[in-house]
């Protein structure tokens, strides 16, 4: 058993389970999703992303870019949070918290294809 492969399909497989957990619940209403799960799903795809950038194979292409698609939609999320929170007068509206859902709704989509990817070059392992 290879421990970096370990520890690679750990953090990839937390960022989607995290960011379920984030996702799942009414979408415009702000007691469904915590602003520290929000954080903490943002730092596992960080981490996720940065074990990434050592696959220099063509599969490992696609799966740094579906984990920059998944940051992108994060950090647009924890953005939109943020502003709405500290430098508006908006606060957390059902409006706000719809689009910080769907935000994190399209970094799951990416989690899905990076975590499907990974089964499938697992299953295209020859022995």
């Amino acid at each position: 058993m290879n421990p970096e492969k370990v520890v690679f399909g750990f953090f990839i497989v937390l960022a989607l389970t995290l960011n379920f957990g984030f996702f799942v619940g009414e979408i415009d209403d702000p007691n469904h999703h915590h602003v520290y799960e929000l954080f903490a799903v943002l730092v596992v795809n960080l981490i996720a992303t940065v074990l990434k950038f050592g696959d220099r194979s063509q599969m490992g292409a696609v799966l740094l870019a579906t984990s920059l698609v998944a940051m992108l939609q994060l950090i647009g999320a924890a953005l939109v949070w943020t502003y709405a929170v500290h430098a508006s007068d908006v606060g957390l509206t059902p409006t706000v918290t719809a689009s910080i859902v769907s935000l994190s709704g399209g970094a799951m989509l990416a989690n899905v294809i990076s975590v499907v990817l990974l089964v499938i070059e697992t299953v295209m392992l020859r022995r």
